[in-house]
Formats: structure tokens, sequence, C-alpha cells
């Protein structure tokens, strides 16, 4: 049975945080673009956003939030998780609220929403396969996704949907940012990671190197 925790490699740990916070920023870009973009967001971005409208909060302390709430599903359901799963929890959010200070509102001008739209997808899968290369831990969102996969004996994409239907349910429910941009984020995001992942020859289950 593998450790609830993964090991660190300390030797490698500060090139790999740096390589990891590059990822977790990029992410935050590309979130920030697509609720600009004001097409609807991806499925936990709408839950996001609902209910930082819904608290007076903003969408970067929400996603930070939830993030713990699903880790804590993801180690009760006896996932492994690692320094990079919590790093995802903490960083994203606040770079996610940062660029939405830089980044206006797109909303009025078709073409540059469909760019930002678009823009958003091709980073979200560059940015996965960049800070999942340090092997540090799943996402927390992953993480859930692949307990759930692993206990039930379903596939990962069944499982991607089991869990991400009812998230933008709620959230549309909440008010959520539901749009055509939900239905292009969830059909898009795979071939953009797996692209990602060729692109920088990311290997999504590497064995682990001897200490």
């Amino acid at each position: 049975m593998l450790p609830m925790f993964k090991t660190i490699k300390w030797k490698s740990f500060p090139r790999d945080f740096l390589v990891a916070q590059i990822g977790f920023a990029i992410y935050g870009l590309a979130i920030a673009l697509i609720i600009q973009a004001e097409l609807g967001t991806g499925p936990w971005a709408v839950l996001a956003v609902a209910l930082a409208d819904l608290t007076g909060t903003s969408p970067g302390t929400m996603l930070v939030l939830t993030g713990l709430v699903v880790l804590a599903g993801a180690v009760v359901l006896g996932e492994q998780v690692g320094w990079g799963t919590v790093s995802n929890i903490l960083f994203i959010g606040p770079w996610l609220d940062l660029f939405l200070t830089i980044i206006p509102s797109l909303e009025g001008n078709l073409v540059l929403q469909t760019a930002g739209l678009l823009t958003s997808i091709l980073l979200s899968g560059i940015a996965t396969a960049v800070y999942i290369s340090v092997n540090a831990g799943a996402g927390p969102r992953d993480s859930l996704m692949l307990a759930v996969s692993r206990i039930s004996g379903r596939s990962i994409r069944l499982s991607r949907v089991v869990i991400e239907v009812p998230v933008v349910l709620l959230g549309w429910i909440l008010d959520g940012p539901v749009g055509i941009g939900t239905i292009l984020f969830s059909l898009l995001i795979g071939p953009a990671v797996q692209g990602n992942f060729r692109l920088f020859n990311v290997q999504s289950h590497r064995s682990e190197e001897k200490a």
C-alpha cells in the first residue's frame, strides 16, 4: 500500500517548488482569463465565483477553501497526496485574485471574449503539465477524482464527470457563470492537457526515484 504522503525529495525541492510555482501562476492567469471572458468558466471556477459573490469574498479565496474541503475528501478516501497538492491549494487562488485585478472584463467584445476563453484552455493545459512535471502530488480535485475512480472501479473520465456535473449544477443554482465556455472547457481541457504532456515530455505516473 502506498504511504498517505509522498516523500519530499529535498535535494531537488527548491527547483521543483519554483517550477510548480510557475505552473500555479499560469493556472491562476488561465482562470482569470476565462472568468473575465464572461462566456462561462470551468466547473470548479463556476462554483468558486458563485460562492465568492454569495459571501462577498474573492474567487481566489473560495478556490482555496473549496480546495481544502476537496483535499479532506480525497485524504479520507485514502488517496496519496504530496507537498504539490497542498501548494496547489494555497497558491493558485492568490495568483487568480492578482490577475483578476490586472485583466479587465472582456464582456461586449466577442472576439476578445473568444480569444480569452481559448487562451485560458491552452494555458490550463500548459499549467497542468508544468506543475505535474515535478511529481509532487496531484491537485486536490484530481486527487479526489483518482480516489473515486480507484474505489468505484470506474474510469477516470467517468469519475471526473460524476464529480464535476454536481459541482457545475450547484454553481449554476448559486448563479455562477455557466455558459458556452463551460461546455468548451470541459470538451477541450483533456486534449489540451494531453497535448502539453507530450510537448513537455511529462509522464503522468512516473516511478519514484530511489532516495
